[in-house]
């Protein structure tokens, strides 16, 4: 026989099921704002300083922050606008990995001759996108609840940005090696290289490892295996075909300009050997078709995007 209790007297609280905490970290809206306005301002400050002491002990802080700025704050949006449901470490191991598969880049910076042959470009282009797409596939091999077609362009996008920052930072090395000496002609040359690269690297390897990740993770298997099907054969030539674009660019502005001015163009001297007019064509033919090329690759992406299967993320 149970009794109860007088009245008046309070009832004891039934605790009711507990949530488990997330299995990875949040990270609070406008992060990459944050992130990028910071990064910039120290940036900034690091370069004034550099150019105002002409010492070159920061040169090291600059080069490593022009080379992870832009593709560190990419990554960050990327996760706050359409991976949150991912997780933290499924896009930071993506990022990592791409990032190790081309430390060695530091090291060799894989400069193309004055005029790289169609085959060399062609080539470049092959090995490059498919080591890409192994270490994405290697990445998420114990993660077979990731698909769909939107989760392979973020943690595409994530491993083709990680692969490109150990490249511009090799680039900025080479550019202070090259010049010869220290103080402004340092600057010069390191701030040339790194603030084109900053600007264009989202529209560059981000672009074409987000196609082919797409590709491949749409086609991705219940039970976790990859398919390497006609669709994504298809998405890694098309992501090729882009590469090409982008590195064949230059030779093609020097090629116009130089046909535009009536001026002979030698390899030892590409901009100066057309003059004035030919160093401001071959700019502005340069950036032009960095931007159209870039801009194809963002509408490939928008439209699988726009009609690509929402990602699964089953445990």
């Amino acid at each position: 026989m149970t009794h109860s209790p007088p009245p008046g007297t309070p009832r004891a609280r039934i605790p009711g099921p507990q949530q488990p905490p997330p299995p990875y970290p949040r990270i609070g809206p406008g992060l990459w704002r944050r992130f990028l306005g910071g990064g910039l301002a120290l940036w900034a400050l690091t370069a004034g300083t550099v150019y105002a002491t002409r010492a070159s002990a920061p040169l090291p802080t600059l080069i490593l922050l022009g080379a992870l700025l832009g593709p560190v704050a990419f990554v960050l949006w990327a996760y706050e606008r359409h991976a949150r449901d991912l997780g933290v470490s499924a896009v930071l191991g993506c990022f990592l990995a791409g990032a190790t598969l081309d430390v060695p880049g530091i090291a060799l910076v894989r400069p193309y001759p004055p005029h790289p042959s169609p085959g060399l470009l062609l080539g470049t282009a092959l090995v490059e996108e498919a080591a890409k797409l192994a270490v994405l596939a290697f990445a998420l091999r114990r993660l077979p609840g990731i698909r769909g077609t939107r989760a392979g362009l973020v943690l595409g996008a994530a491993v083709g940005l990680g692969f490109a920052a150990p490249a511009s930072f090799g680039y900025a090395v080479d550019a202070i090696v090259s010049a010869g000496s220290t103080g402004s002609t340092d600057l010069r040359a390191l701030l040339e290289t790194e603030l084109p690269r900053g600007v264009l690297t989202p529209l560059g390897h981000g672009l074409w490892t987000a196609v082919t990740g797409a590709a491949l993770l749409s086609s991705r298997r219940v039970d976790g295996r990859f398919r390497l099907g006609p669709p994504v054969l298809a998405a890694c030539m098309g992501a090729c075909l882009l590469h090409v674009l982008t590195d064949s660019t230059p030779g093609l502005a020097l090629w116009l300009a130089g046909r535009l001015t009536g001026a002979g163009v030698t390899p030892e001297h590409p901009a100066g050997a057309a003059g004035p007019a030919g160093r401001h064509l071959f700019a502005l033919f340069s950036v032009g078709g960095l931007a159209l090329v870039g801009l194809a690759g963002v509408g490939w992406v928008r439209s699988l995007a726009r009609r690509g299967t929402p990602w699964s993320h089953t445990p």
